[in-house]
């Protein structure tokens, strides 16, 4: 095992579940170097279950020779400090999504680690879920032709238990409500698909929540292939269903809808794709499989070891931070935004 990735974890909170199991299937191939918390109890409990080494601050973890990248699990508001202070220090960054709480602080990370030349991934774990890779794989393919519409939905449940926890659904800790810490996801994923998006029209609302966020967004969406589309994401629909994101081609109509994935040719033809039942949506929170962060961290450390950008990085993110952004800015405006 002598050749084994070193990585450090910050932070310990709801996400951190996946990525320890996740780690702990790898660990013939990741060497988890320490865990570091502001809470004292979390990163006990968490190191206990899985067996990793706990670490007393943060500096310990960046001192370390054999840590060669940190896992950043914090909420958003505490990751400016750490990526400033993992870029000086060299350590590459995995972090959490979403990047920051606005779109200028999502730049301004990224910037920080490009100017420091270290890999910046981003944890967008449902790009690697099977039936995303299978659509993906059959779009580069061409025989669906081109995208010319599409719609995504998320409709999603949080009870509000959920948002009673201090600084959750706020713009201060978490940067929004449904958009930036559900939403987000489905985006990304969408965007992986269409590529960019150039203008929006939105609406945002709190519906149902007592939370400072928008609990229900829904957009109007050009892209800069030329295809339109429909959002709409919600944390109102009880009890939660799985997002779907339909793509309609040239040639067929392609519908993602959680792990399965049906392309209906315009002539009669029906190609299905189906992953082993798992949630993770819906009105469950971490009800899913270890194996799409798996994939991710694995792609993630051989991105570094081969000198390339992770599937999911930096600069990926950022199309998802920017249309959330325009989304935003075009509810508050009630105007068309460019997305920028």
């Amino acid at each position: 095992m002598a050749d084994r990735f070193g990585l450090a974890i910050v932070g310990a909170g709801l996400a951190a579940t996946p990525h320890a199991q996740a780690l702990a299937a790898l660990k013939a191939k990741i060497d988890v170097r320490g865990v570091f918390t502001r809470s004292p109890k979390n990163r006990s409990a968490i190191c206990a279950e899985y067996g990793f080494p706990q670490a007393d601050d943060l500096d310990t973890l960046l001192n370390d020779p054999k840590v060669a990248a940190v896992l950043v699990l914090t909420p958003p508001d505490a990751r400016q400090e750490i990526t400033e202070r993992a870029a000086a220090a060299g350590k590459h960054l995995l972090v959490e999504k979403p990047l920051e709480r606005t779109l200028a602080a999502a730049r301004g990370l990224v910037g920080i680690c490009d100017r420091a030349g270290i890999t910046l991934g981003v944890v967008f774990q449902h790009r690697f879920r099977p039936a995303s890779i299978a659509l993906r794989d059959i779009l580069q393919g061409g025989t669906l032709g081109r995208i010319c519409s599409l719609s995504l939905a998320v409709p999603w449940w949080r009870d509000q238990g959920y948002y009673d926890e201090p600084g959750r659904g706020t713009y201060a800790r978490d940067g929004g409500g449904v958009l930036m810490t559900q939403a987000i996801h489905a985006l990304d994923l969408m965007l992986s698909c269409t590529g960019p998006a150039s203008e929006v029209q939105a609406i945002c609302a709190t519906t149902m929540h007592r939370m400072e966020a928008e609990d229900f967004a829904a957009a109007a969406v050009r892209f800069e292939n030329g295809a339109t589309g429909a959002i709409m994401a919600t944390v109102t629909c009880y009890p939660g269903t799985e997002a779907r994101l339909t793509l309609n081609c040239e040639n067929a109509t392609a519908i993602l809808e959680g792990g399965r994935l049906d392309i209906f040719h315009h002539d009669g033809e029906h190609r299905a794709f189906a992953e082993p039942e798992s949630d993770g949506s819906g009105g469950s929170l971490m009800d899913f499989p270890c194996d799409w962060h798996k994939s991710l961290i694995e792609d993630f450390v051989g991105a570094i070891r081969a000198g390339r950008p992770p599937a999911s990085n930096g600069h990926s993110a950022l199309n998802a931070h920017a249309l959330i952004d325009a989304m935003t800015r075009s509810s508050a405006s009630a105007k068309r935004e460019r997305i920028t």
